[in-house]
């Protein structure tokens, strides 16, 4: 059976630095009480930098989080015009990415396969008929988008790009996973929903999976639901924008299914025979809760905790970013990739470099 390889992995974000500017407005929206709370979980969030579509206002305590005052308060956008900000934007931060993997015309030319993971943006035609105009791609190139499934779906991604590869050993398959989460910036009080903006942020990473023995090879993936959970991460179209809630119990229940679900997500071997962790920083909690379930050594998860820092959680994007770092870094061995969403469900993969 024929082995398909993630060859390279180039990413893309935003120009604007936002989370400073994030973080100050978002306690402009609390009374006292909540904000205590906040201060408290910003400074533990392990959290440096995060990139936006939006350029932010100077003063995010004045009127407006953004210089152009379409997230004015008391009058943020509506879902019709949050869309037309993601198609005005996206598709130029799409090319970027996949740029970015140093393909010249004719290897644009070859792509056989293009699959697009999205769920900040919706509309038609879409990312995966801009990449064609853009890139020069082959019009006739074979396309799917992955839509809506949240923060796992970089690695449904490579599960599909997998199965087209072992389908087709002469398949080209370009993977882009772009989204824009702080588009979706809501007012509100709620403590909850305001600390769930308080990790999200814009990026785009694109990849080339074929059957070429470069990268790190894509071994073996396994969906894992845990069980009562579904109302923990849920992400809902509505009036003003999507509207994301994330319980604070993720990290527990994240905990508790790893616990439970190691032996069948590992095949039997135990986290300390895994080389590799590319681990979806969802929150400096969540990694938290996956270093402990697993009983992982202090470092294991430094990709992780890196791209968190430098990046935030960029939603289906992030697990690329985190697999970039580990294949560029050198380390050789066997992987175990994973990120978490919806359902409240894990994406793994088993993954060896080449």
């Amino acid at each position: 059976m024929t082995t398909a390889y993630v060859n390279r992995i180039a990413t893309a974000v935003p120009e604007h630095e936002v989370h400073t500017t994030f973080v100050r407005f978002a306690r402009t929206l609390l009374d006292e009480r909540k904000r205590k709370v906040f201060d408290r979980m910003a400074d533990r969030a392990q959290i440096t930098h995060r990139w936006s579509w939006l350029k932010p206002a100077e003063v995010p305590e004045g009127p407006s989080i953004d210089e152009a005052g379409l997230f004015a308060r008391g009058n943020f956008p509506s879902t019709a015009e949050r869309m037309r900000q993601y198609e005005g934007a996206a598709p130029a931060l799409a090319e970027k990415a996949v740029r970015g993997l140093g393909l010249d015309d004719a290897a644009l030319k070859s792509i056989t396969h293009v699959i697009v993971t999205t769920c900040t943006g919706l509309s038609a035609p879409g990312l995966d008929l801009e990449l064609v105009e853009r890139c020069g791609l082959n019009p006739s190139v074979e396309r799917t988008v992955v839509g809506f499934m949240g923060c796992y779906a970089g690695i449904n991604a490579l599960k599909l790009a997998r199965h087209i590869v072992r389908s087709d050993p002469k398949a080209r398959v370009l993977l882009l996973s772009l989204e824009l989460c702080t588009l979706h910036l809501q007012e509100t009080d709620d403590l909850e929903q305001v600390l769930s903006f308080l990790v999200f942020g814009d990026g785009a990473a694109a990849s080339l999976v074929t059957a070429d023995p470069v990268g790190a090879a894509l071994e073996r993936f396994r969906a894992v639901l845990v069980p009562d959970t579904g109302n923990l991460i849920t992400w809902h179209i509505r009036e003003m924008g999507f509207d994301m809630f994330l319980s604070g119990q993720v990290p527990g229940a994240v905990g508790q299914g790893l616990k439970l679900m190691s032996d069948e997500i590992l095949e039997g071997r135990k986290p300390e025979e895994i080389d590799l962790w590319a681990v979806h920083p969802g929150g400096r909690s969540v990694l938290d809760a996956v270093e402990g379930a697993l009983a992982l050594p202090q470092g294991a998860l430094w990709a992780s905790r890196d791209v968190l820092d430098r990046f935030g959680n960029m939603s289906s994007a992030t697990v690329m970013f985190v697999l970039k770092q580990l294949i560029e870094s050198g380390q050789k061995g066997l992987g175990c990739a994973m990120a978490f969403g919806p359902g409240l469900t894990a994406e793994t993969m088993l993954f060896r470099t080449a």
